[in-house]
């Protein structure tokens, strides 16, 4: 596996665990809002398992920011009063960010395979 894909991958992996946690403490302290959408977390971590589940990860990725960006307003002011929307918000850019980075070694990989 490319070195790339290797250090994205993990990143995105260890990325996910977090927003996992962040996703049941803001269930838990929240109990009366809607719970944060879930990522499903890979089986594994090899190549061909990425690039099968691949598509519907991004979907969730998708979900995810759209349901941060629902929840904060414009202002911000979610975030200001409450820390485990902080950490969730905190957690799901970067896994976005991760996610951005996957998608583009994917794309790479996949142009310069013969």
């Amino acid at each position: 596996m490319d070195q790339k894909l290797v250090r994205a991958l993990s990143s995105f992996i260890t990325r996910s665990s977090d927003y996992s946690l962040a996703r049941l403490e803001f269930a838990t302290q929240n109990p009366q809002l809607p719970s944060p959408p879930i990522l499903d977390r890979l089986p594994d971590a090899s190549e061909r398992t990425l690039r099968e589940r691949w598509e519907q990860l991004e979907r969730q990725l998708d979900v995810i920011m759209a349901f941060i960006n629902e929840f904060d307003d414009a202002e911000g002011r979610k975030a200001a009063e409450d820390a485990t929307f902080r950490w969730l918000a905190r957690t799901a850019k970067e896994l976005d960010q991760y996610g951005r980075a996957l998608r583009w070694v994917l794309t790479v990989t996949e142009r310069d395979s013969p």
